[in-house]
């Protein structure tokens, strides 16, 4: 006697009689409930046992018995995606190399039912051996196989597989697998790409189950016979072949069992008797059948997700910059930082140790795009506005501003570089939040056309350490609110080409350490009160209410000067930040031009000749 479980999917009352009524039963195996669910979410740092064995405890299906010799690697993000749970469940099984059986248990209860999931047929029950007999056509009672048939196949004799990771960019991510015991040709190699593997220890095995599963129907055998027992994953022994290569132990892939009881029906059932016959497919045992898969979800575009982080922070990555997103349809998922795996994100310009670098933040809409439409390889490609985040500015009344606008990361403010390109409005601003850094590690040349304005709530200062020129072709002015500190350490010249005139308004103290020479053309005057002294070319006047020489007395006293050393200003290096002046780049001194080329460049001055392209000036300076 034989025993099976399962669950009544359809029952149907037929035709009545005068004494009976004719029911139809159709019993599916439990898995077959996972075909009624279909569902769309996401499964993060899992191996692929606990996703299978979590998606069996939701339908209620808890004795499950994992036969693997190989235990499955934790698969960081994968995802399941508009599939019945019954084909997530296929397609992972495929993938791993498992096949799946069931144990119907004993008929009188001590052996329980239960879902077998194995990546080996090391532990497949073992029947007895069966004789093969030919002549039998179904009506001998012994238990025999009186059908037997063998087809051989011409597959895909070995298989190559390669895939990527950006964690190791330059490895060749590849593995191959060559068949065994062909008996064909050996050059049909199956190759593809992605592998769907990150690592070797994935790809090795992944490369062997695609091999198997391309190579499962090889080699196999079908028939018939009268054995009860026959139960597919099971294996038998054949005996009595007439071909002796056939006689060996056989995996069975599948069974039908077919019974018949015509004297159930009594007066309706005819004279036949009870019979009993099943059909069966096999493979030879010692190779290891595993299913092809068969569906695969492909993404058909790119998606729009949500970017997604901690409680109370509004960025949130890793070293690599990637993100995590929540997606529309993933109803699983909190906005936190467990809301999806870490997704990459792409830069307009990505190199080694340069480039663009702008990460989303948490609550911006991303683009989310999947590399060969696969739900497992998400990359965000784009962003977008939406109706909470806005643009910078009201469109459409701005739609000539391009704008690269910041925020303050926990705080307010921005920092921006914005373009207008209205005509007649055409402009550049740029504003920090806080400091402004430029480092130039040669020449910097700056024009302006027009004027130039600057304003320092604070201090300036600035430090030029070779020479400084200046040259005013107009008029200069300079006012100073409080002292002015003027230190020279070599010699200073002045030169006014008219008059050098000087107020000061309680004391003028000049000092020399040797000598003082003060030299006119025509005259020199000295006076103090009503008092003077005189000097031009007629002689030396002296008037005074009293002239004393050699009369005693002693010289006037100045205050002396009090030079203020001016403060260094703060320097600046690569990353932002002061550093010691011995770590920054020297610039080299800028060329002059030669002689020939000033007086050319004077007389086109003098001429109005523009030197170089001439720019509109801007109206307004930066608002």
């Amino acid at each position: 006697m034989r025993r099976f479980t399962g669950v009544v999917n359809e029952f149907a009352r037929g035709d009545s009689g005068h004494r009976r009524t004719r029911y139809e039963v159709i019993i599916q195996p439990p898995l077959w409930r996972l075909g009624l669910m279909h569902n769309s979410r996401i499964f993060q740092t899992q191996t692929t046992d606990a996703i299978v064995r979590t998606l069996l405890e939701e339908r209620g299906i808890v004795d499950t018995v994992f036969d693997l010799k190989r235990n499955p690697k934790e698969r960081e993000y994968c995802v399941q995606h508009r599939e019945s749970d019954l084909g997530f469940v296929a397609r992972l099984a495929a993938e791993e190399g498992w096949h799946y059986r069931y144990h119907h248990g004993s008929v009188d209860g001590e052996e329980q039912p239960a879902l077998i999931i194995a990546d080996h047929h090391g532990d497949a029950p073992r029947l007895e051996s069966v004789a093969y007999n030919g002549k039998a056509g179904g009506s001998t009672k012994t238990p025999c196989v009186f059908r037997f048939a063998h087809q051989e196949r011409v597959r895909a004799s070995a298989v190559a597989m390669k895939d990527y990771t950006f964690k190791n960019p330059a490895y060749a991510l590849m593995h191959e697998q060559a068949g065994a015991e062909l008996f064909h040709r050996e050059d049909y190699q199956h190759y593809d790409y992605p592998g769907r593997f990150k690592a070797d220890a994935s790809g090795e095995p992944f490369t062997g189950a695609r091999l198997d599963a391309l190579r499962h129907d090889a080699s196999t055998a079908s028939g018939k016979s009268n054995r009860a027992d026959f139960t597919a994953g099971a294996k038998v022994a054949l005996t009595d072949h007439d071909s002796e290569t056939l006689n060996r132990e056989w995996l069975l892939t599948g069974i039908t069992h077919t019974g018949k009881q015509p004297q159930a029906l009594e007066e309706e059932g005819g004279s036949e008797p009870t019979s009993y016959s099943n059909q069966f497919n096999a493979i030879p045992a010692d190779r290891t059948w595993r299913s092809q898969i068969k569906h695969r979800p492909r993404m058909d575009g790119p998606q729009i997700a949500i970017v997604t982080g901690p409680e109370g922070e509004e960025i949130h990555c890793d070293e690599h910059g990637r993100v995590k997103v929540r997606f529309p349809w993933d109803r699983y998922s909190k906005n936190d930082e467990h809301s999806s795996a870490w997704l990459r994100v792409s830069q307009g310009w990505a190199g080694g140790q340069y480039g663009f670098m702008a990460l989303p933040r948490i609550g911006h809409e991303v683009i989310v795009s999947f590399l060969d439409g696969d739900p497992d390889q998400p990359i965000i490609t784009g962003r977008t506005y939406h109706a909470t985040n806005t643009p910078p500015y009201a469109l459409p009344e701005h739609k000539t501003r391009t704008t690269l606008k910041t925020q303050t990361h926990k705080g307010e403010g921005s920092n921006e570089l914005r373009f207008e390109d209205e005509a007649g409005k055409e402009q550049i601003y740029v504003h920090a939040q806080k400091d402004l850094d430029l480092l130039t590690e040669n020449n910097r040349t700056e024009v302006i056309r027009n004027e130039s304005h600057l304003i320092v709530d604070n201090h300036r200062k600035a430090h030029i350490k070779g020479n400084d020129h200046a040259t005013v072709d107009g008029e200069k002015r300079e006012q100073t609110g409080k002292d002015h500190s003027f230190n020279v350490t070599g010699t200073l010249h002045l030169k006014a080409g008219t008059a050098w005139l000087s107020d000061s308004g309680t004391e003028l103290h000049i000092k020399a350490g040797q000598k003082a020479v003060i030299e006119a053309g025509a005259e020199i005057t000295l006076k103090a009160g009503g008092s003077f002294v005189k000097i031009d070319p007629s002689g030396v006047a002296m008037d005074g209410a009293a002239i004393k020489l050699n009369a005693g007395g002693s010289p006037g006293k100045g205050s002396g000067q009090k030079v203020q050393v001016p403060e260094m200003p703060g320097l600046v290096e690569k990353n932002g930040g002061a550093v010691a002046p011995v770590d920054l780049a020297e610039t080299p001194q800028r060329p002059m031009a030669k002689p020939d080329q000033i007086r050319a460049i004077k007389n086109a001055a003098n001429q109005g000749k523009g030197i170089c392209q001439v720019c509109s000036p801007e109206s307004q300076g930066a608002a």
